[in-house]
């Protein structure tokens, strides 16, 4: 099982932070954003791993991650995405690094307190299809929000104005390899981009999607609240660690 990290786009969301520096770049309490992705994939042990990166500070990913020889490595691939096109749009990059083997895909801000090794094993047991990890929110408008019935998901809606649950998709899916077919097929949403969203409806219509109840805290870091919790979060996490 292969992973990939997203770590693409412009962070308009966090300008001026953005103008010098690329979002997942920030720093969280003590390591930069991209650490934390990185080392839940390992820790997963996933260690044969693709970062998918863009804009004009793409190269300082390489100066910062090397090879990956720090985390336990033997490499570190990266792949480069033009512009914003949604986060199915930069998957579709990493096609030829999958070669049709299973795969997880983590948002490159995607910050979480515990391990998904659990949920990484319950995949690859599956068979065919997809997982997702599910978390439930307070604010559950700013991602895509999961109806469910009883243990299957009925649809996912991308950023409802009003919700149907509390309960939401995180950064985090895992798929066969139909899921580069699935990308192929799909069109620009409103947003000009293409949509992760789509693609896990394509596997709920198929009722070839799955998945867990993310367990301890999550947060993505996004925007301003989202990073000061993120950075706050894991502080709360590292201090009680060493106490």
């Amino acid at each position: 099982m292969k992973g990939i990290i997203l770590a693409g786009g412009l962070g308009k969301r966090l300008e001026p932070l953005t103008r010098i520096t690329n979002k997942h770049l920030l720093p969280i309490f003590d390591k930069p954003m991209i650490y934390y992705p990185l080392l839940t994939l390992i820790e997963a042990g996933i260690k044969d791993i693709l970062l998918v990166t863009g804009g004009n500070n793409a190269g300082d990913f390489l100066r910062l991650l090397g090879n990956g020889s720090e985390f336990g490595l033997k490499h570190l691939n990266y792949t480069y995405q033009k512009g914003e096109g949604g986060i199915a749009e930069a998957l579709r990059l990493a096609k030829h690094f999958a070669e049709d083997e299973k795969i997880i895909v983590i948002l490159g801000d995607n910050i979480l307190e515990k391990g998904i090794k659990k949920y990484v094993n319950n995949f690859k047991k599956q068979g065919k299809g997809a997982k997702v990890l599910i978390k439930k929110v307070h604010d559950p408008q700013r991602f895509g929000v999961v109806e469910l019935n009883g243990d299957k998901i009925i649809s996912i809606k991308e950023k409802p104005k009003k919700p149907k649950s509390n309960y939401i998709v995180t950064g985090i899916y895992m798929y066969d390899s139909q899921v580069f077919d699935i990308i192929e097929t799909l069109k620009p949403s409103g947003r000009g981009e293409l949509e992760i969203t789509d693609v896990n409806n394509a596997y709920t219509k198929k009722s070839h999607l799955t998945y867990d109840i993310l367990e301890g805290w999550w947060t993505d870091a996004g925007t301003f609240d989202s990073l000061l919790k993120a950075n706050n979060l894991v502080a709360k996490k590292e201090r009680q660690r060493t106490t």
